[in-house]
């Protein structure tokens, strides 16, 4: 069983839908603002409502077989090695991204948008010391009301106010997602608040951190298999 199986095939399949970018296009003027559950744009990406509560169950990948099945079939040359778990998992998420990166111009939507800052949310867990360390820091930096309704199995997600994004990611790695994917920044710091409180809620299904071990295992099999898929598709 992977945890976060449901939500990255879920990003998957909207990033690879070409009518995203007409359906969710990137680079608008919005309005920077702190949403509950899902939020804007994840919720637009992922077709939830803000106001649902969590569900944070964990899923072996909703939709696997249509995500595996449009990235062979769409590119003869981009196969995804999907081995069984969250390996294939970071391999269909490398393949996605890697797609946008060989192609000429941008165009994908907010889909694509959230498929390039699922890499960025799961590093920085890593970088803070796992699960429970990055869950240690956002409540030691004053968010611990939010954090608790991410872990919850009953509330919606109290998200963050993109302002505060800053206070957690690099400014540079933002500047570096928004390029990539033609959205401008105000999108990605919306994005980020909306995309690591759903992170944590998938992370913690039991509403503790019992399964820890597991999730932060299951990051590290995922960044590295997209790490090393981007590697390959340069």
């Amino acid at each position: 069983m992977s945890l976060l199986g449901n939500l990255i095939t879920q990003v998957a399949r909207s990033a690879m839908d070409p009518e995203d970018s007409k359906r969710n296009p990137v680079n608008q003027n919005i309005n920077p603002r702190r949403t509950g559950g899902l939020g804007d744009i994840l919720g637009g990406v992922l077709g939830g409502s803000a106001n649902s509560p969590n569900n944070n169950q964990a899923d072996n990948g909703f939709g696997l077989d249509d995500v595996l099945g449009g990235l062979i079939g769409g590119n003869g040359n981009q196969r995804a090695n999907t081995n069984s778990g969250a390996g294939g998992l970071g391999d269909i998420l490398g393949s996605v991204l890697g797609g946008q990166t060989n192609r000429s111009g941008f165009g994908g939507g907010k889909g694509m948008l959230v498929a390039a800052l699922l890499p960025m949310v799961m590093s920085w867990i890593q970088r803070n010391g796992g699960l429970g360390g990055a869950l240690s820091k956002i409540t030691s930096m004053g968010f611990d009301n939010q954090a608790r309704s991410w872990m919850s199995t009953n509330e919606v997600n109290d998200n963050l106010d993109p302002n505060d994004i800053t206070r957690l990611f690099d400014t540079t790695e933002i500047q570096q997602v928004a390029a990539h994917t033609g959205a401008n920044e105000a999108e990605v710091r919306q994005g980020l608040a909306e995309l690591l409180p759903e992170v944590v809620n998938q992370l913690t299904p039991h509403g503790n951190l019992d399964n820890e071990s597991e999730a932060n295992q299951e990051i590290d099999q995922i960044v590295s298999q997209i790490s090393s898929r981007l590697g390959t598709l340069k």
